[in-house]
């Protein structure tokens, strides 16, 4: 039958040179723009956890209410 080529060293160096050469491609960002996109997220979760729990307390008194 045919000759096999074990082609396992190249495909690792390969990957690594391209996992090298897509990390050199990231743009971390700064200081400034990491605090400003966290406040943004923080203040969104407690705003949209505040509307919950004012609903489920309507709700909760309604169905007492109601029942």
């Amino acid at each position: 039958m045919g000759d096999t080529v074990n082609n396992e060293g190249v495909q690792k160096k390969s990957f690594v040179k391209g996992l090298k050469s897509e990390f050199a491609k990231i743009v971390w960002p700064d200081k400034e723009t990491v605090t400003k996109q966290t406040i943004a997220v923080m203040s969104s979760a407690i705003a949209l956890g505040l509307i919950i729990a004012i609903l489920d307390l309507i709700i909760k008194f309604g169905l007492s209410f109601i029942l």
